[in-house]
C-alpha cells in the first residue's frame, strides 16, 4: 500500500472489545498522520467509540451483506475517478481479507491465515511482549515510520455517554467516587470459567461490610449469571459499552478479570484491579497508570488480599 499523509481510511476493527481498547492509541495515530476514518466492527462498537468523534459502522453480518456495505461505503469516501479505498486490516483472519477484497478495497494487514495473495500490503507479525503493541506495529508498518508506544490508551466516553452514567447512578441513589464495580465474566470463549476470580462474592461482602455500594453491569445473557455470582450487588442491566465505560471512569475503584471490561477501565483511567488467574496470559493485561495486577500462575488472591487493594 503506497503511504498517505491524509486521505480516506477504512479500518475493519477486531471482533473483542479488549482488542478494539488497545488498538486506540493505532487509531489516533492513523488520524493524527491524516487520515480520515471511516471505522467497521462488531454491533457494539459504535457506542464503544463514540467519544472518539469518528465514524463507525456495525458490519453487517454475512459475507456477502459485508461486502455490499463495504463497496458502499468505497463509493462514499472516494471520488469517481479515485482508486480504490485503502483498508487496514486489525483482524487477522481469511474472511476479512475476502470481504475487504470483494468489497472492492485495497487491504493492508498482516500475513496470516493464508490471506497474503487478497492484501495489498502483507507485514509480517513479530512476537510482542504485549498484544496492544501489535496493532501499533501495523500502523508503524503503514506510515513507514517507528514510534514509541504511548503510556495510556486515553478512551473518553462522550458527553452524552456521562449523563447517562450519572442517571443511572441517581437512581440507585449512588455517588461517583464512592462506589465499586465489579466485573464477575469472561469472554464466550471461556466456557469452564477458568479465567473467573471465586472471590467476587467474598469481597463484595466485604466491601458492603465497609458500607460501601457495589455495583455489577451484566452484558445481554449474563443477567442470571450476576444475580447468581453477587446476589448482593446493585444491578444495572442494558448498559452499552460506552455508558459502561463512564460508569467505570466514575466509580472509587474496579474489579475485574481477564476480560474486556477490565480493559475498557483502564482505557477510561479508572482505579483498576486486575485480578488474573493461572490461565491468564501477561501479554494481555490491561494498561493504564492506574492498574493493580495480581497475576500467579500458582493460583489466585485471596478476596482479602483484594479487598486491602481495593480500599487502599
Amino acid at each position: 500500500m503506497t503511504t498517505r499523509t491524509a486521505g480516506p481510511l477504512i479500518v475493519r476493527l477486531s471482533n473483542w472489545v479488549g482488542e478494539v481498547v488497545l488498538s486506540l492509541p493505532a487509531l489516533r495515530r492513523l488520524a493524527d498522520a491524516g487520515y480520515r476514518l471511516q471505522l467497521v466492527g462488531p454491533g457494539w462498537s459504535p457506542a464503544l467509540l463514540e467519544g472518539t468523534g469518528w465514524p463507525v459502522a456495525a458490519r453487517a453480518r454475512g459475507l456477502w451483506p459485508a461486502t455490499r456495505q463495504l463497496r458502499a461505503l468505497d463509493a462514499t469516501l472516494r471520488g469517481a475517478a479515485a482508486p480504490r479505498t485503502p483498508a487496514l486490516l486489525f483482524t487477522k483472519s481469511l474472511s476479512s481479507a475476502l470481504e475487504a477484497r470483494l468489497g472492492g478495497l485495497a487491504p493492508a494487514g498482516y500475513a496470516r491465515d493464508g490471506r497474503s495473495p487478497l492484501l495489498a500490503a502483507a507485514y509480517p507479525l513479530p512476537q510482542f511482549a504485549h498484544a496492544g503493541h501489535a496493532y501499533w506495529h501495523l500502523v508503524s508498518c503503514m506510515l513507514g515510520a517507528d514510534a514509541p508506544f504511548p503510556n495510556e490508551l486515553g478512551l473518553v466516553p462522550s458527553a452524552r455517554q456521562r449523563q447517562r452514567a450519572a442517571a443511572l447512578l441517581e437512581s440507585q441513589r449512588v455517588t461517583a467516587r464512592r462506589y465499586v464495580l465489579l466485573c464477575p465474566f469472561s469472554g464466550p470463549d471461556d466456557r469452564e470459567r477458568r479465567k473467573v476470580w471465586p472471590g467476587f462474592g467474598e469481597l463484595a461482602d466485604r466491601l458492603i461490610a465497609r458500607d460501601v455500594p457495589v455495583l455489577v453491569c451484566p452484558g445481554p445473557g449474563e443477567e442470571s449469571l450476576a444475580a447468581e455470582t453477587l446476589p448482593q450487588a446493585r444491578q444495572l442491566t442494558g448498559v452499552d459499552l460506552g455508558v459502561y465505560a463512564a460508569l467505570l471512569e466514575s466509580a472509587a475503584s474496579v474489579v475485574a478479570n481477564d476480560t474486556g471490561p477490565g480493559h475498557l477501565a483502564a482505557a477510561v483511567g479508572a482505579r483498576l484491579v486486575s485480578v488474573y488467574g493461572p490461565q491468564s496470559v501477561a501479554a494481555w493485561a490491561p494498561l493504564g497508570a492506574r492498574v493493580r495486577l495480581f497475576h500467579d500462575a500458582g493460583g489466585w488472591p485471596s478476596a482479602l488480599q483484594v479487598a486491602a487493594a481495593v480500599l487502599e
